[in-house]
């Protein structure tokens, strides 16, 4: 018999947590063999154009958050990075959302976190490559992970029942008013 956690009248399987460890280790190893072979291939300050006036990869050291935010701020960013990690955890094994696209959403937060958090503890520092002409900041394969995998949250909750029945509540309160 497989062992479940119970989820506020739903449950998560072994398999599904299991396979969420895989894929965010997954996802924070390829984000970390990519870094290795930008830093051997482009440290300290070199660039490749891939496609003309759209895609370089660059070597950038991101000392802060997210688009390089509040530099020198490692450990503070890192503590918060593994505060998110554990809550994107609990809201997987305690709370009542559920369903596919809230498990990827999780999946890719984070792995992602992970990887950014590697680089955090290890070196002090992300390091960035990805550069798109028509977004300026240099961003990281984590980077991205997070960013579509908070979209894909949002988007989960608001598709979720329990919303539904939040948002059907407060329309049939404003008809009251």
């Amino acid at each position: 018999m497989m062992h479940r956690f119970l989820i506020v009248n739903r449950e998560v399987s072994c398999l599904t947590l299991l396979m969420v460890g895989i894929f965010s280790v997954l996802i924070a190893v390829t984000d970390q063999v990519i870094k290795y072979f930008i830093y051997e291939n482009l440290y300290p300050s070199g660039s490749v154009t891939v496609i003309d006036n759209l895609f370089a990869l660059i070597y950038t050291e991101n000392r802060g958050a997210a688009f390089g935010i509040f530099q020198n701020s490692t450990v503070i960013f890192s503590i918060i990075t593994g505060v998110m990690i554990g809550i994107f955890i609990y809201l997987l094994v305690k709370k009542k959302f559920t369903g596919k696209l809230f498990t990827v959403a999780v999946t890719m937060i984070i792995g992602g976190g992970i990887g950014n958090l590697i680089d955090r503890i290890f070196r002090g520092f992300v390091i960035d490559y990805l550069a798109l002409s028509f977004f300026p900041p240099v961003c990281n394969f984590a980077d991205y992970c997070i960013t579509i995998g908070a979209a894909l949250f949002v988007i989960s909750i608001m598709m979720s029942p329990e919303f539904k029945k939040k948002d059907e509540a407060d329309k049939n309160d404003e008809k009251d008013i």
